[in-house]
């Protein structure tokens, strides 16, 4: 049992499981924009429009006291 507590104290900020389905949502409507403009002719769209990180499920990470949340720290 030396692998039953975390080793690298950074979590995720919100109760949410995972940005995985965001993830797939918003690489989608990139790749399906990507498609549509004809390269020959314009630009491709920028990749900062699609998956605005602020709108998505997790709002990045975070440093944690293993002593103010021992529940997180339980792998």
């Amino acid at each position: 049992m030396s692998r039953s507590y975390r080793k690298t104290p950074i979590t995720g900020m919100t109760t949410a499981e995972s940005d995985k389905r965001f993830k797939k949502t918003e690489h989608k409507r990139a790749r399906r924009a990507l498609n549509a403009v004809d390269l020959t002719k314009e630009e491709p769209p920028a990749e900062k429009a699609f998956g605005n990180p602020w709108s998505a499920p997790k709002d990045g990470k975070c440093w944690t006291d293993p002593n103010d949340w021992p529940r997180i720290w339980r792998k």
